[in-house]
C-alpha cells in the first residue's frame, strides 16, 4: 500500500501482484517480467507482468483465426498473448505467424509451425525483445464466457438481451408445461417495468 501525498490518503493496489497457483514456469516468468519492468522504462513489460499474475478467467484463450485477423498487415512482428492459443478448424490456411503465449494446444502449435511460423515462450521473448519492440500485445475476449450472457438488464425489460435463468428441460423428448415459468419473462408472470 502506497501513500498519495497530494490527496493525503493511502492507495490500495487493486490488482494481483503475485501468482496464486504453483506453476513454476509462470512464477519464473512473472519474476523475469517484474525485473524487466523495474529495470527498464518499457510499459510493455509492466503490462505483461500484470497480465501474467491475473486470474484464469483473465487469461482468455485466443484462436488462430482471431490471431491471424489481428496480425494482418503486421509482417515481421511478434504477437504476444498472456493466455492459450487454440486451433480453429474453420480456418483452412494458417498464415505465417510469430507468436508468444503461455500455452499452445498441440494442433495449434503444429499448424503455426507447418506454416513456417514460430511459437515462443515468454523467456525466449525476453531475450529477443527485452523492451517489447516489434511486439503486438493481444488479449482474448474476456467476456466470451457463457456466464456473461446472463448479466445486464433484467430479462423481460424492454430492449434487454439478457438470458434468463430458467429451469431447462434436460430431456428434449419430455415436453412439460412446468418449464420457463420464471417471473420477469412476461406480463402474465406479474412482471412490471
Amino acid at each position: 500500500m502506497g501513500v498519495d501525498i497530494k490527496s493525503g490518503g493511502r492507495i490500495k493496489v487493486r490488482k494481483r501482484t503475485a501468482v496464486k497457483g504453483d506453476n513454476p514456469y509462470l512464477k519464473l516468468s512473472v519474476k523475469l517480467y517484474k525485473f524487466l519492468a523495474r529495470r527498464t522504462e518499457s510499459k510493455f513489460n509492466k503490462t505483461i507482468a500484470t497480465r501474467l499474475c491475473g486470474t484464469r478467467t483473465q487469461k482468455m484463450p485466443m484462436s488462430i483465426q482471431k490471431l491471424a485477423e489481428h496480425m494482418k498487415n503486421k509482417e515481421g512482428k511478434t504477437a504476444v498473448v498472456c493466455g492459450t492459443i487454440t486451433n480453429d478448424v474453420r480456418v483452412l490456411e494458417c498464415p505465417k505467424l510469430k507468436v508468444c503465449a503461455l500455452k499452445f494446444t498441440e494442433p495449434a502449435r503444429k499448424r503455426i509451425e507447418k506454416a513456417g511460423g514460430e511459437c515462443l515462450t515468454f523467456d525466449q521473448l525476453a531475450l529477443q525483445s527485452p523492451l517489447g519492440k516489434g511486439c503486438v500485445l493481444l488479449r482474448g475476449a474476456v467476456k466470451a464466457r457463457v456466464v456473461y450472457r446472463y448479466f445486464g438488464k433484467a430479462p423481460g425489460v424492454p430492449n434487454s438481451t439478457t438470458r434468463p435463468y430458467v429451469r431447462k428441460a434436460t430431456n428434449l423428448k419430455r415436453k412439460s408445461r412446468k418449464f420457463e415459468q420464471a417471473r420477469g419473462r412476461r406480463k402474465s408472470r406479474g412482471f412490471k417495468v
